[in-house]
């Protein structure tokens, strides 16, 4: 069996954290309507990533957040716009902790660049239902408008970054390059690692030191 490192810096732990069911939502007779929607939103990102999306029902959600089958037409117009909203947050989540896990490093550091990895997978490998949702792998939301205006700052994040290391003024073409290599080795290494297809690897699988290691050859001086 592969041993997976765990990663452990104070990034991992500290930004956000997704609360446990038992304290998250709680049942009641009545609710604060402005509470309602983040209440369903709530709901529904724990049933995605118990069940998966497709399995994903309003009924449950409504049985879930302690409300009515009607109140959720309150703020959504169907089920896929209950979806759409967790992969809309989890989008939200996943920038502001890329944004402060940069934040605890010195600008033009390596480890910056490393810290977007990190964040990438923890992501993943934490809400991989909602990671599956936003990448389009259920219910095509990743043609959502919505997805594809947000998704543009998440990317251009890494880019800066990259620039920042290279000491460039702007994204030049061979930013943009570098960049995408990083992108399609964290995304690739994150599906593999919540679809479990490291196994026919015959070797342990250290996350912190690949994270490193691609970070310096794609950075490294050409």
């Amino acid at each position: 069996m592969l041993s997976i490192l765990t990663l452990t810096r104070s990034t991992q732990t500290a930004t956000y954290r997704i609360m446990s069911s038992e304290t998250e939502i709680q049942r009641k007779e009545g609710y604060h309507h402005g509470d309602l929607r983040a209440q369903l939103v709530e709901a529904t990102r724990r049933l995605v990533e118990e069940k998966g999306p497709e399995q994903f029902s309003v009924s449950e959600a409504c049985r879930v957040a302690g409300v009515s089958t009607a109140a959720p037409y309150r703020h959504f117009k169907d089920k896929d716009e209950m979806l759409a909203a967790v992969m809309m947050a989890g989008m939200e989540r996943k920038f502001a902790m890329m944004r402060a896990a940069v934040a605890e490093c010195p600008e033009g550091e390596l480890e910056r660049i490393v810290q977007l990895g990190r964040v990438y997978i923890r992501f993943a490998t934490t809400e991989p239902g909602v990671f599956r949702l936003v990448f389009g792998l259920a219910h095509d939301h990743a043609k959502r408008e919505e997805l594809m205006e947000e998704a543009p700052r998440h990317y251009a994040l890494v880019e800066n970054e990259v620039a920042l290391y290279l000491g460039r003024d702007e994204v030049d073409e061979d930013v943009k390059t570098r960049a995408f290599m990083l992108w399609t080795f964290v995304h690739g290494l994150s599906f593999l690692l919540i679809d479990e297809k490291v196994d026919v690897i015959d070797m342990p699988i250290d996350v912190e030191g690949l994270l490193w290691e691609i970070a310096r050859r794609v950075m490294i001086d050409r």
